[in-house]
């Protein structure tokens, strides 16, 4: 048996290993690359293996750094099962055509961009350095209707004409709708057979709502050899969803390789009981300030826990309760999804709210933002207000233009509840942020630039990192402790390089025997 690491091997996103046994070939995960468009783009459109080759997908939950690149799988022939918890299926009905719906957006809007400029420089008449407004608004009339929608069939007409390179979708919306033709939602603590010789058990991982430690047995040989696939950890003690398993079935207990995150691997979160607190003085500070706080946030997870712990501040009348828009159709889907699994839900959020008949996430500040139009007058409200809104690492989708209104204002804060990966625009927010802060916030504020302009960072950013969903070292070593397996070797991905390789130092000093592959490194199991 060899697993190769195909993606989030010394990197955290684009999650993607292949376990080839001599009748099977099982994908553990299918995510996307995120970062740099350049660099992502050329990495996300390709597959490194014939995709009509793969018995079945294997899919530890729906962020979509894990399940991103399914749609590019299925519509280059793949035929085989895609096998996940129900939560994780019925959140990738909306996850994935959420990633085909921006990506064909950003494609539409970076070849309106592109031909706008284009026209607007054949318009412009020799010697002349600028368009005059009215020329301006010509070319806007073209390219536009309805004052703001971009006219897509006219722009692509006029792309072809002017003999422009297009930008192109990695897969589009009919391709995440075939996708999700592939999928079998199972429960927890099932077997089920995914292979001609190898079956999967799912168990609680703790990190989001349908997250799930994969426990593959396959018989080779007339050897029975198991991988444990962690995907993400989460955290002990977290609210809403159950803490990662720690009782494992007898017949699943003894690992021959554990493929681990590390996301956290050296580094440690903020003690839960602190966070509520925390976040009460930004929100009191902010408020009283008469300020607008945007807080970039995953859709599926950190969005939730937000409503959940916002909710507790409100009823227990511990700050004054503004408005809070929730500002992502995809996030409003998905807390719908959370309704729909009640019975994944921990101890504590079944007698907090359940047992008194109330909605974790639906309360009376909140309101939960549509359309375009919604959000747009949302960015002009000028009184103080919460938005959460989506992408979580600022890398697209509404939260772009929230920051585009508000980051030149120093009377607003930006709040960052989660991990931003590198290269991408939430960890440029946060290193700039903190260095003008450093400084007394003295002299010119950084400028970020994102939708092909500059902007200075003036808005206070503020960092909470206890909400993460990833356990920190101390949580993953419990996790490695405290449960009844018994591994033999452990192989340390999805973590930034010096993440992985300072987590699997510690690792092997603590008795474990743990390496860290490089992309494409192959792991043989006799």
């Amino acid at each position: 048996m060899d697993i190769t690491f195909y993606g989030a091997a010394r990197e955290v996103t684009g999650s993607m290993h292949l376990i080839a046994t001599e009748n099977d070939r099982i994908l553990l995960d299918c995510g996307m690359f995120q970062g740099r468009r350049k660099e992502t783009e050329e990495k996300n459109r390709q597959l490194p293996f014939d995709p009509q080759h793969v018995t079945s997908l294997i899919l530890s939950h729906a962020h979509i750094d894990h399940s991103g690149r399914i749609p590019l799988l299925t519509k280059n022939n793949f035929i085989g099962r895609i096998l996940c918890t129900r939560a994780t299926q019925d959140a990738c009905e909306y996850l994935l055509m959420d990633s085909a719906h921006i990506q064909e957006s950003d494609a539409n809007y970076l070849n309106y961009k592109t031909l706008r400029s284009v026209l607007s420089q054949k318009k412009m008449s020799h010697g002349k350095k600028r368009n005059s407004k009215r020329e301006l608004n010509d070319i806007k009339k073209i390219l536009k209707k309805d004052g703001h929608q971009l006219n897509t069939e006219k722009i692509n007409e006029l792309i072809q004409e002017h003999h422009i390179d297009a930008v192109h979708p990695i897969y589009s919306t009919e391709d995440a709708k075939h996708a999700l033709t592939f999928f079998e939602g199972h429960p927890y603590r099932s077997p089920t057979v995914v292979g001609r010789d190898s079956t999967c058990t799912f168990y609680e991982a703790g990190h989001i709502l349908g997250s799930a430690i994969s426990i593959i047995k396959v018989i080779e040989n007339g050897q029975s050899r198991t991988i444990c696939y962690t995907g993400d950890i989460g955290r002990f003690n977290k609210p809403i969803i159950k803490d990662p398993a720690l009782r494992f079935e007898e017949t699943d207990r003894n690992i021959d390789l554990m493929i681990m995150e590390s996301t956290y691997g050296n580094r440690f979160h903020e003690p839960l009981q602190d966070l509520k607190p925390k976040l009460k003085k930004v929100l009191t500070d902010t408020v009283q300030e008469i300020r607008k706080i945007t807080i970039p946030a995953f859709a599926y997870g950190r969005t939730q826990e937000l409503l959940y712990m916002l909710h507790e501040l409100y009823n227990d009348n511990e700050v004054r309760p503004v408005p809070i828009f929730v500002d992502s159709p995809l996030a409003t889907n998905i807390t719908r999804v959370f309704g729909e699994h009640p019975e994944v839900y921990d101890r504590e959020t079944h007698e907090t709210f359940l047992a008194k008949g109330k909605n974790p996430f639906f309360f009376e500040k909140v309101r939960f933002v549509g359309s375009v139009e919604e959000s747009m007058a949302l960015n002009r409200d000028q009184t103080p207000h919460i938005v959460i809104t989506a992408s979580g690492m600022c890398e697209a989708g509404r939260v772009l233009h929230h920051l585009r209104h508000k980051i030149h204002n120093s009377r607003n804060t930006i709040l960052i509840v989660g991990y931003m990966a590198q290269n991408t625009l939430g960890r440029r927010i946060i290193e700039q942020g903190a260095n003008y802060e450093k400084s007394g916030r003295n002299g010119s504020p950084p400028l970020l630039k994102f939708l092909n302009k500059e902007y200075p960072l003036k808005a206070h950013v503020v960092k909470l990192g206890g909400f993460s969903a990833h356990g920190d070292r101390n949580e993953m070593f419990r996790f490695l402790k405290e449960s009844n397996l018994h591994i033999h070797k452990i192989a340390v991905v999805h973590g930034e390089e010096d993440q992985s390789l300072s987590f699997a130092e510690f690792l092997n000093d603590q008795g474990f025997s743990a390496i860290v592959p490089k992309p494409w490194d192959t792991v043989h199991i006799e």
